[in-house]
């Protein structure tokens, strides 16, 4: 038996993704949709807004009051933070290694990005290299339309979580009340971007893009379709920045070694799929 486990998860996702809520059960976790009525912060949220779909922020609120509340309760983050890159960087090695084993120098590397740790684990060895530079390799962080936090929010100090409980983090933010619309991709449906990867999009080494919700969902299709594998909602928008890539490389004849972070597989994320194939889904 292991630590017991409770999780808050967003709401939109909760509904969304409701195997992977199964999954956590399996190992005895609890887990509640996020606002909840286990917390003030929820209670608070939910007396004003009774059908909120939920944030992160709001998440990792109720997450940070059950351990303030609670001696016997820690609360750890899987995102966003420096040391939470640190650990994940682990796949950004792997990768340099792959590219040494294949013998290649990457030109253009995509992974998505949400709260940032998932693009800085795969692409900070390599972002090394070209602050150094080593390498001109071009450095895509691919977002959802429905949240452009790099795109379209201001880099300030901001808190990491809807009640203000967490200290301020100095990085690009669309306001730690932003509720994001309830698109798919719930990885990304984050307001703020991890410190690092905000300044160094800031000076200019990565480059931000937006891709939308029926895109993404498009480019998944044509992936599993060619690959056999079908990606997480959170995966295809790299997927869709790669497909621009090589697109527009087939109509100018330049060659390119295109390296893309495949972060997830989409199994849990039929219900996405289907209103994708069926016609119901919308651009946020």
């Amino acid at each position: 038996m292991g630590i017991e486990a409770t999780v808050y998860m967003v709401r939109v996702s909760f509904n969304q993704k409701p195997f992977r809520k199964t999954i956590m059960q399996l190992y005895d976790g609890k887990v509640y949709p996020s606002p909840s009525t286990n917390t003030e912060v929820g209670k608070q949220v939910l007396e004003e807004t009774p059908d909120h779909p939920g944030s992160l922020g709001i998440a990792i609120s109720e997450a940070v009051e059950d351990a303030l509340t609670d001696d016997k309760v820690k609360y750890t983050l899987g995102s966003v933070l420096n040391h939470v890159i640190l650990h994940q960087t682990v796949i950004g090695q792997e990768i340099q290694k792959q590219l040494e084993i294949a013998e290649e120098e990457p030109d253009t590397m995509i992974a998505c990005v949400g709260g940032g740790s998932n693009f800085g684990g795969s692409m900070f060895p390599m972002l090394k290299e070209k602050i150094k530079g080593n390498t001109d390799c071009e450095f895509l962080a691919v977002e959802p339309s429905a949240c452009p936090t790099l795109t379209q929010g201001k880099y300030e100090y901001d808190y990491g979580d809807n009640m203000g409980f967490t200290p301020l983090l100095k990085m690009f933010t669309l306001g730690h009340d932003f509720v994001a619309p309830s698109v798919h991709a719930g990885g990304l449906r984050y307001h703020g971007m991890n410190t690092q990867v905000s300044l160094l999009t800031k000076e200019g080494y990565i480059t931000p893009k937006t891709v939308s919700q029926s895109e993404v969902f498009e480019a998944g299709k044509l992936f599993a379709q060619s690959e056999g594998v079908i990606p997480a909602p959170e995966t295809n928008h790299a997927i869709k920045a790669a497909i621009d890539v090589a697109r527009e490389c087939k109509k100018t004849g330049e060659e390119k070694t295109i390296v893309v972070n495949f972060s997830g597989h989409g199994l849990m994320d039929f219900k996405g799929y289907e209103s994708y194939l069926n016609g119901t889904m919308e651009d946020c």
